[in-house]
């Protein structure tokens, strides 16, 4: 997935803003939300004039297509840098957990500084090292080196029905206080856990996990992402 061996447009223009800006833009797509000129201001923390006029510059450099107070595409080429760039940040993150024991609420921010600035050679390295890696610390898929990319699981935990027995395959990775949160909850990719009720009016989520009774605030309980166990274990 080199696309900046194979494109002297896009070289000639590289940049840690346009990066962030594509893969923005994604990140939107990929979550179903319109990556409309406010959403992406909104996200970015710039103005929307500012997005408006950097959405032209890509468009004129074929890595979206964007037309006013229409919603934004990637082009065939900027999703593959924008992808880029996102498998660059999730080997990061597990790098920088497996290897040079950072917590996982930590690694999100390094990342991100990292993410633009680290060569071919090194990701094959880090990908090799790692045993060639499916998900990042918190269950989110790294895109392969060919662009294809793990299904991502999106079912949040306050969708489910009481009494379903699930396994926790991602949470949300922005907010370093609440990991932490989950931290102390034992709630990490990979972990089962019974949904057992929630209290009436909006209000906490009681979740058994590993045997221990725990009670789950709704907000947090949005930022976890679970499927449904295909045989329930013993508990």
């Amino acid at each position: 997935m080199d696309y900046q061996l194979e494109n002297a447009n896009w070289i000639a223009i590289k940049s840690e803003a346009i990066e962030n800006y594509l893969k923005t833009i994604y990140h939107l797509q990929a979550a179903g939300i319109e990556p409309s000129v406010m959403e992406i201001s909104s996200r970015l923390d710039v103005s929307a004039p500012a997005v408006s006029k950097m959405l032209r510059h890509l468009s004129k450099h074929q890595l979206v297509t964007y037309k006013p107070y229409q919603p934004v595409a990637l082009t065939d080429l900027g999703e593959r840098v924008a992808l880029e760039v996102i498998r660059h940040h999730r080997l990061l993150e597990l790098y920088l957990t497996e290897t040079l024991g950072y917590g996982w609420e930590q690694v999100h921010a390094e990342a991100e500084r990292l993410e633009h600035h680290i060569s071919e050679a090194f990701e094959d390295t880090i990908d090799r090292l790692l045993g060639f890696p499916a998900f990042d610390p918190h269950g989110d898929p790294i895109p392969g080196r060919d662009g294809t990319v793990p299904r991502i699981i999106t079912t949040a935990l306050d969708a489910q029905a009481d009494g379903s027995h699930l396994i926790l395959r991602r949470v949300t990775d922005e907010e370093p206080e609440l990991l932490r949160y989950f931290a102390e909850r034992g709630l990490r990719p990979g972990t089962a856990l019974t949904l057992v009720d929630r209290e009436p009016f909006g209000g906490s989520l009681h979740v058994c996990v590993g045997g221990r009774d725990e009670r789950i605030t709704p907000y947090a309980a949005r930022h976890l992402f679970v499927e449904l166990e295909a045989q329930p274990i013993a508990r």
